[in-house]
């Protein structure tokens, strides 16, 4: 008969569970499914934005080293400039002394020019006076010739030495030809370089002015990015305080079923013990002897049914020791790299195998009842539903796989 109670209140317990909870459990899954969906949508926004920036801060990169380059053309062409108008300055002095040394050769050729006009004047007019002065004047006929030679000679000489200024003029003049022509190239190797210092000038404030643009676009794009994050990290937490609201409902409502099935147990067991004592009440005024008997093993089995209900009442105020949060799920984690472990939790302490757990929603410090066993909240890094219990190794953590527990908040 005992057994036969407890299935009915079990099943009367899984009824009101099953009859309750989906009210509480659909509208607020409702909930948490549309507010993963904003945060999927906002994270998706986020991770576009983030591609972004790392597009934009590769291009601003390129245009950076491409701007280095560009200035370091800038600092060779005048560099160049300046040897160029060195070499310039330099020409220019040299075409002056070469144009001085051409007026001086001029000048020079046209003394000697003059003065073999006089000669050559004098030898014309006087000539025949001059060889009969030196015949009649000579003392002798070598004496004669001797003058004749020297006078041939002095003509020879003004005629070399008119071919000679000749020459030193000629290779002046070609001399100033090509330093002006040098100094034409070097003009135009000037204009060249200054026309390339410019065009590089130009492409040097375009590229300034871009990556100002990629910067300013960078920015902007950080900022809305961080919005985003903070919308992301806030939709996050809407969706923990969704979920711990949907396991309290679940406990809440759990909760409720299970009292109404006590009530429903303990009225049934009244109703019971009430229509036993009436059949009782009945076969003693028939049996006076029976109903004696009759009447002890009914105020026994009242007795009895009394106990049970003391007992479950009993049972049911062990279980609800603490506040029932619900049944949530089990993982384990330790402080290797691949579970993502710092040395120390969240909340600044060490942590430690058979006591640090990991739980969203919970303040640290909540110490939790777990399949008999007592936990205290000092990290986070989980979904409220979601216990992560530390284990001093990963494989430890491994061991512990994945489960399902009632938990209870102790404080």
């Amino acid at each position: 008969m005992r057994n036969k109670k407890c299935t009915s209140l079990f099943l009367t317990f899984l009824i009101a569970s099953l009859t309750i909870t989906p009210v509480y459990a659909s509208a607020t899954q409702k909930k948490i499914t549309e507010a993963e969906q904003q945060k999927t949508e906002t994270q998706s926004n986020l991770n576009a934005s983030q591609d972004k920036i790392s597009s934009l801060e590769a291009k601003k990169g390129d245009l950076e080293a491409y701007l280095t380059e560009l200035n370091q053309q800038l600092t060779d062409l005048s560099k160049n400039l300046s040897d160029l108008q060195e070499k310039s300055d330099a020409k220019q002095a040299e075409l002056q002394q070469i144009e001085k040394e051409l007026d001086d050769a001029k000048a020079r050729r046209e003394e000697q020019y003059e003065s073999m006009k006089l000669r050559i004047q004098y030898m014309y007019e006087n000539g025949n006076d001059s060889y009969m002065t030196m015949l009649t004047e000579a003392k002798d006929f070598t004496d004669f010739l001797n003058k004749a030679e020297n006078i041939m000679q002095l003509t020879k000489y003004d005629r070399k030495m008119l071919d000679l200024y000749k020459e030193t003029q000629q290779e002046i003049e070609d001399k100033e030809a090509g330093v002006k022509k040098e100094q034409e190239a070097l003009e135009e190797l000037k204009q060249e370089s200054m026309d390339k210092q410019a065009e590089v000038s130009d492409l040097v404030r375009n590229t300034t002015k871009q990556i100002d643009t990629y910067s300013s676009q960078i920015d902007s794009e950080q900022s809305a990015a961080k919005e985003l994050l903070e919308k992301v990290n806030s939709q996050e937490a809407v969706i923990d305080s969704l979920m711990k609201q949907q396991k309290d409902e679940e406990a809440a409502a759990a909760l409720a079923a299970q009292k109404a099935a006590q009530e429903e147990a303990a009225r049934k067991a009244q109703q019971e013990a009430a229509e036993q004592q009436a059949a009782a009440q009945q076969s003693a005024s028939q049996e006076s002897s029976e109903s004696y008997d009759d009447v002890q093993e009914e105020n026994s089995s009242d007795t009895e049914t009394s106990q049970e209900i003391t007992e479950q009442e009993d049972t049911s105020s062990d279980d609800s020791q603490g506040k029932y949060l619900g049944r949530f799920r089990l993982t384990g984690y330790c402080n290797c790299a691949l579970c993502h472990g710092q040395g120390y939790t969240a909340s600044g302490t060490v942590p430690q195998a058979g006591r640090t757990v990991a739980m969203n929603g919970i303040p640290f410090g909540t110490k939790l009842l777990i399949n008999g066993g007592v936990y205290v909240v000092e990290d986070r890094g989980v979904p409220y539903g979601n216990v992560d219990i530390y284990h001093d190794t990963h494989d430890q953590a491994l061991s512990f796989g994945v489960g399902y527990a009632d938990v209870y908040q102790l404080n």
